[in-house]
């Protein structure tokens, strides 16, 4: 049973016993006292007294002792229990000392040596009054927390989503305007809900009340590509993902008089806490742009055919074409495929295969984007991929896609490579923000998630119009990880998958750092930051931490938060740059 102990701290013993006496006297025996003669003695006795389970209310220290001051000894006591109440007692103390006390201790009160019996008396009472009010204090408060998440638990998911929206409605509501891109939401009953500025330019009005998810196609003029037959409201990515799809589709557009918008369609649904799918959002991509390069690259490429079938091409010749093909298919996806070259390309062909996918991103693009012009951004674009792209193909991998700045990169020979790879682009990332910084740019900053498992690699399309894709959710999981590099504030992540099949993770600095749930998944997943390419100092930091980290997230996850508090506060102490500590702390209080 836990105990209400409070300690007296003297070096001189007969101080102690009369110190001793006078508290007995003033709290009856609703305390133990406890005696220490010395700092480094008291630090021992609070550690002894925790870890049984005991509380202690209020420490009185003298001030002047060989061994350790008492502001030192009341600012380490308040580091180990900070709720514990320090009363200082001073014959000689400087105001230096009480304002350390103050700062780093909480000091409620200093008293003069000698003291006053009644003043000491009435002084220890009130802390102590103070210290059940302040513990009734936090239990109340622990009571309305618990409270007030039944409440929430309670309450429909739809209201809770609403209240959050409310809640970043200005922030999210820019945030979705400055897309380039169209975007729109649909509700759990398929109604509109939201549609930015872009998707009104593409549809050439907003949201419409009243609409239903079967009225979609009519309202907004959607059609099947190249025909005047409105496109089916059951196949639009959106109400698909209402059903829980995440869909996409490539064939529908908009008709706006005489104007005709192509549309690629990108939806998914959006879960909430119990699962249920309250809203499915979308994108809409102008593809006008694109049709036209794909049509020239398709008449390029039939041009090519039609000079391959007439004229006996040389070696030279076709070399050339290999590798100019290879640009756009990398040789090893149609290796995979068992095709020697994209002439031998049919719709279809797939293979099953385990392999490390590595997804990256720049953090905050979207904003950066904003501040270039089109030409800028494009530029800018090819000279951070360009840097990119040796790193892949150097540790074995290859790139699938380019998705703006974002990259999709496969490792078949293993996952190590992905990790080496994830590794080398944050070095070359440093390098190139130097470069930069040399010129008056801003630095750049990336997130890199590996995941690795079964995917389907083959060709999806149509007659006229195929492409080279992977498809698996493991995939989908690489991309999630790599959103989750922003939210521990880390560079690199990778999943439980990718760490087992390492051949040596002992080569390197890695920690386990969360078990989450990624959004639309119900599996947990366990999630571990390399830092191999983090700034030295603070790499070194999380290398000494290691088994103070390890330890407290421990701690953290069996509910034992106060003592994880005081690890992941020691973690911070010792490296000040580490933000999962940092992060685990403010959980923890």
């Amino acid at each position: 049973m836990s105990q209400q102990v409070i300690i007296c701290v003297d070096d001189e013993k007969t101080v102690l016993r009369s110190l001793k006496a006078e508290l007995q006297e003033a709290v009856g025996n609703d305390y133990i006292i406890e005696i220490a003669e010395g700092g480094q003695e008291a630090l021992e006795l609070i550690e002894e007294l925790l870890e049984d389970g005991d509380e202690i209310p209020l420490i009185i220290s003298d001030h002047i002792m060989p061994d350790m001051k008492g502001d030192e000894l009341l600012k380490q006591a308040h580091i180990i229990s900070p709720k514990t109440i320090k009363i200082m007692l001073t014959g000689q103390a400087d105001i230096e000392a009480i304002a350390n006390a103050i700062n780093s201790a909480n000091l409620y009160r200093y008293i003069t040596k000698p003291w006053q019996a009644e003043d000491l008396k009435l002084t220890v009472r009130e802390a102590l009054n103070s210290y059940l009010q302040d513990k009734q204090l936090a239990q109340q408060n622990a009571q309305l927390q618990q409270m007030n998440q039944e409440l929430v638990e309670f309450n429909c998911e739809q209201a809770v989503l609403i209240a959050k929206l409310h809640e970043n409605e200005n922030r999210l509501t820019q945030f979705l305007e400055a897309m380039p891109i169209g975007v729109g939401v649909l509700d759990a009953d398929g109604k509109p809900y939201y549609i930015n500025r872009k998707a009104k330019e593409i549809f050439g009005k907003g949201v419409v009340p009243d609409t239903s998810s079967k009225q979609l196609s009519e309202v907004y003029q959607l059609y099947q590509a190249g025909t005047n037959q409105k496109y089916p409201t059951e196949n639009l990515p959106s109400v698909r993902a209402l059903k829980g799809e995440s869909a996409t589709a490539d064939d529908a557009e908009v008709h706006q008089g005489d104007k005709i918008i192509p549309l690629e369609i990108f939806a998914t649904p959006i879960y909430d806490q119990q699962g249920n799918i309250v809203y499915a959002i979308n994108t809409l991509q102008d593809i006008t742009e694109r049709q036209e390069a794909e049509a020239e690259r398709q008449k390029f490429i039939e041009d090519l055919f039609e000079v391959n079938c007439n004229l006996e091409l040389s070696l030279d010749a076709e070399v050339e074409i290999a590798e100019a093909t290879s640009r756009f298919v990398p040789n090893e996806f149609l290796a995979f495929l068992g095709y020697d070259s994209i002439v031998d390309i049919k719709l279809g062909g797939a293979v099953e295969l385990e392999m490390s996918v590595l997804f990256s991103d720049i953090r905050d693009f979207t904003t950066l984007s904003e501040q270039m012009t089109p030409t800028e951004n494009f530029k800018f674009i090819n000279s951070y991929l360009s840097r990119m792209e040796p790193l892949i193909v150097e540790n074995h991998g290859f790139i699938d896609k380019y998705i703006g700045d974002a990259i999709m990169a496969l490792f078949s020979e293993g996952a190590d490579d992905a990790v080496k790879a994830g590794i080398a682009m944050l070095h070359t990332l440093a390098e190139y923000n130097r470069d930069r910084a040399s010129v008056g740019y801003a630095p750049l900053e990336i997130g890199v998630g590996i995941n690795t498992g079964s995917l389907i690699l083959g060709i999806v399309g149509g007659k006229n119009r195929m492409d080279g894709t992977v498809i698996s959710d493991a995939v989908n999981l690489a991309s999630r990880i790599e959103s989750l590099t922003k939210n521990y504030g880390v560079s690199l992540l990778i999943t439980q998958q990718t760490f087992d099949r390492l051949r040596n993770p002992g080569d390197y600095a890695i920690r386990v750092i969360d078990k989450v749930q990624v959004k639309g998944k119900s599996e947990w997943v366990t999630v571990y930051e390399v830092f191999d390419a983090d700034w030295p100092e603070v790499k070194a930091g999380k290398l000494a931490t290691l088994q103070l980290f390890t330890e407290a997230l421990s701690l953290y996850n069996m509910n034992s938060f106060r003592e994880a508090s005081a690890l992941f506060a020691d973690c911070l102490r010792q490296n000040p740059g580490d933000n999962v500590a940092r992060i685990y702390l403010e959980r923890c209080n």
